[in-house]
């Protein structure tokens, strides 16, 4: 399935500071774009979101385009579109785009050093990555909720960062490096250094506006490497299968059986561990019993959203859709209209949901419905399948919103 996300459109009210040696090609760049702009919006994400299309030519370049929520009604089953209440487009708290800071402060995080900078160039240095050196790096901050800390999704050397700088009460941001790089040739920066890329990030920041984490769940990273690891094994078990069926010799074949029964034995032990953790703190039991309430939702797909999705219930339909990597975007340029494919989003989070949406095609009322409503208009399975993995999520995200449990309204069956 091709993929393809639409463009962030970046406002080019606040000036860059950046290094002497690219001043001169960001200053031309700035004049070029000053005389040949009309209008500019921010995005107002860590991820990209589409601008509605009803928005007023009229509006401020410095507010985000963002589609608008539609008016819900309540009333009704959590799984039907009419019981939706209407609720901001941003989480309360975390939305920056119309906070004043300070300062913005970019961090490029290594395995071994933290390179930082902040937008005005009055704040550099590098520290390491540690403990220690992140409390050295705290102590010359500003006073927490005056400066937003940006930095890139690094795959885990930046957990350590990350979890200081929360709990000392700083704003902290984490973006796809995708995006910063692609920022960094949009402005002319095509030089490469830990110390330009700190740079960059803060100004991604001060333009962007990215949205903050929220404070951690204590034991969020304990659940989420239980979830990863099991994830592991189950497709290590799932290659050593393969690699059974085309094996004649008794020796290899005795030696894939005892991995299987190794990895199907370590699974096991994952998942009594998972739910051992999820039952000693009541708000998650309680969210993972009201996920499986959901006929095709099943230990695994909870526990994966429990861990991977904190976000669940706290983010409208358009955006939670949009974070998983469901939520289809268009592909249109003149005259051509391409066709609208999914893009980006949390991979782990949405295998759970396609498999969780194929079983739901026959065991769920309402996901059933809509996959037949959807095959009589003709449309391939694989498209019915990821609609259906979408509606699931929106389900799911409405009833941890309106802490209600399973109730398949008969008005559902056509929403």
């Amino acid at each position: 399935m091709g993929l393809r996300a639409p463009c962030i459109l970046i406002s080019n009210s606040v000036g860059v500071h950046l290094e002497p040696a690219v001043a001169e090609v960001v200053e031309r760049r700035d004049s070029q774009i000053s005389r040949s702009a009309t209008t500019s919006a921010t995005a107002v994400a860590n991820r990209s979101i589409a601008p509605s299309a009803g928005t007023p030519k009229s509006a401020s370049a410095s507010e985000p385009v963002v589609k608008q929520d539609r008016s819900r009604l309540s009333g009704f089953s959590p799984n039907s579109r009419r019981s939706r209440q209407k609720t901001s487009s941003h989480l309360q708290g975390r939305d920056t785009s119309k906070m004043n800071f300070n300062c913005f402060l970019g961090v490029d995080v290594s395995k071994l050093k933290l390179d930082f900078a902040d937008s005005k160039n009055h704040l550099r240095g590098q520290v390491e990555n540690s403990r220690d050196g992140v409390a050295k790096l705290i102590q010359r901050l500003p006073e927490p909720q005056s400066v937003l800390i940006v930095l890139e999704a690094t795959g885990g050397y930046e957990k350590t960062l990350v979890n200081q700088l929360l709990d000392a009460g700083h704003l902290v941001a984490l973006v796809n490096p995708r995006k910063v790089r692609a920022f960094a040739i949009g402005i002319g920066i095509l030089a490469k250094t830990d110390a330009i890329d700190a740079l960059v990030i803060a100004n991604f920041g001060e333009k962007v506006r990215p949205r903050t984490l929220a404070q951690k769940h204590e034991k969020q990273d304990d659940l989420d490497q239980l979830v990863t690891r099991r994830r592991q094994l189950v497709e290590l078990r799932k290659a050593e299968n393969c690699r059974l069926q085309n094996v004649v010799h008794k020796a290899v074949r005795k030696s894939l059986l005892q991995t299987i029964k190794l990895f199907d034995k370590q699974i096991l032990a994952l998942e009594k561990e998972m739910t051992t953790l999820i039952e000693s703190d009541d708000e998650w039991n309680d969210k993972a019993q009201l996920l499986s309430s959901v006929p095709g939702v099943g230990d695994v797909t909870a526990r994966t959203l429990i861990a991977e999705v904190p976000e669940l219930g706290q983010l409208n339909r358009q955006e939670i859709a949009a974070l998983i990597g469901v939520a289809p975007f268009n592909r249109d340029s003149g005259k051509f209209k391409g066709k609208r494919t999914i893009f980006g989003g949390r991979a782990g989070v949405r295998s759970a949901l396609y498999m969780a949406a194929v079983t739901a095609a026959s065991h769920n009322p309402v996901i059933k419905a809509f996959y037949d409503r959807l095959k009589s208009q003709g449309k391939a399975c694989n498209t019915i399948r990821i609609a259906c993995a979408r509606k699931l999520l929106v389900i799911l995200n409405t009833m941890v919103k309106n802490n209600s449990h399973w109730n398949p309204h008969p008005s559902c069956q056509n929403a």
